[in-house]
């Protein structure tokens, strides 16, 4: 009789957190590196010491001009976080523990759990993903995760709701959190240590045997580099045990019930020779138009989209004969790409073309009509967000949504929680 093997399932794991003295957690927290440049890192520290952007943006302690890429500026990171750890400003854990990181916006609430995720996991894709990633991006991160030796920046993960794990993670918010504070843009963030045993082995228990994947919602580059350093640490360790803590990486995973995916707009930099009559005429062919007031072009449904142009807002609606009825065909930033961005405007590779240009949904769509106004663009376009199940079904089959499909908000803080390997 054939042995019937059991599907591999998420594994995550309790680690010994380095993490900012409460009375600082506030002031240590800082926004991902990747959703900023240098100058606004800068603007962003600038007056507090105790700012992460110190570590995961130290470029901003160098001269103005240094090469973001250049060894000296992770060096200079790997410097500012010993100095965080030797004055005091952050502590590691004395055990390993879980974590609970709460986060509210506008009054919705999404509540994740903190823990390392597994490498193997990632190349075995129980770790889904849904994008490429470009081979610079994962080399910044795999030289500033060696020289800091830690992963600084958490990789946002999903998962299918759990009844087990959210009635652990109901009980101990219930208490009082480590941490309790609002940022500057107005969202809380609050923390709860997970350290009874009890609850530490439910929680890893239930994802072992009950959830069979999760998927990555926002940090391709992140898990990609953390995954890339974590196997050529195992290659270089003939005592190689699998236990090591390398072989996992920091991740807050959220129940996908509680996220929401913002739209992921775009901007264009000219016409493509084209003039605004001639492009009109040829969006008719794949689209139905019509003007619109500014209070109306927000895009209420899928398959509607809004694009401004010399002052004035349209609202195109894609015709049924312009995309194909399969889980990549039918995403609005496909159709947008294959039926404008690539045979109008000529921009064949978004993620390469420096003629285009990606907004998002949390800056409104006053920026979009900013952007073509300044003339800095001559056209932009409004999308209706990705909804959690298109970007799972997509992972699911082993395809990958077009690039800058998704913005998730709120946008998770680095420095609150690290993890040394």
């Amino acid at each position: 009789m054939q042995a019937i093997t059991k599907p591999q399932m998420a594994i995550i794991k309790p680690f010994r957190a380095l993490r900012p003295t409460a009375e600082l957690a506030s002031r240590v927290a800082s926004l991902p590196y990747d959703v900023m440049n240098t100058e606004e890192a800068r603007e962003m520290a600038s007056g507090n010491l105790y700012s992460f952007l110190h570590v995961s943006r130290a470029e901003i302690d160098l001269p103005m001009g240094t090469d973001v890429h250049s060894p000296i500026v992770y060096q200079r990171a790997a410097e500012n976080f010993q100095t965080f750890i030797n004055s005091g400003t952050l502590k590691q854990d004395d055990k390993p523990c879980l974590y609970i990181y709460a986060q509210t916006m506008d009054g919705r609430r999404q509540v994740g759990l903190v823990a390392c995720s597994s490498v193997e996991d990632y190349f075995n894709d129980v770790i889904k993903k849904h994008e490429f990633t470009r081979p610079e991006k994962e080399q910044d991160r795999i030289e500033h995760m060696e020289a800091v030796k830690a992963h600084v920046g958490p990789i946002f993960l999903t998962y299918a709701p759990n009844r087990t794990v959210k009635t652990v993670i109901a009980k101990v918010i219930a208490t009082a959190p480590v941490y309790d504070f609002t940022s500057e843009d107005g969202i809380r963030h609050s923390l709860w240590v997970v350290d009874s045993v009890s609850d530490l082995e439910t929680i890893c228990t239930a994802f072992h045997n009950e959830i069979p994947c999760t998927y990555i919602a926002d940090g391709h580059h992140r898990a990609a580099s953390a995954a890339k350093v974590g196997k050529k640490l195992q290659a270089q360790n003939p005592s190689h045990t699998g236990g090591e803590e390398y072989n996992f990486f920091l991740s807050v995973l959220f129940p996908a019930d509680e996220l929401a995916i913002m739209d992921y707009n775009r901007v264009v930099k000219d016409l493509n020779g084209l003039d605004k009559s001639s492009l009109l005429e040829k969006l008719s062919e794949k689209f139905s138009l019509g003007t619109i007031n500014a209070s109306d072009a927000k895009p209420a449904r899928l398959h509607d989209f809004a694009m401004y142009i010399n002052g004035q807002w349209y609202r195109l609606t894609a015709k049924e004969n312009s995309y194909p009825n399969d889980p990549i065909g039918i995403l609005d930033v496909t159709i947008l790409q294959d039926n404008v961005l690539a045979p109008l405007l000529g921009i064949a590779d978004p993620r390469t073309d420096r003629r285009i240009d990606f907004v998002g949904g949390i800056r409104g769509l006053k920026q979009l009509s900013k952007r073509v106004e300044s003339g800095e663009m001559a056209v932009a376009f409004a999308l209706y967000p990705v909804s959690l199940k298109q970007l799972m079904d997509i992972a699911d089959s082993g395809n990958v949504m077009p690039p800058k499909s998704t913005w998730f908000e709120p946008k998770l803080r680095d420095g609150l929680v690290s993890h040394l390997f």
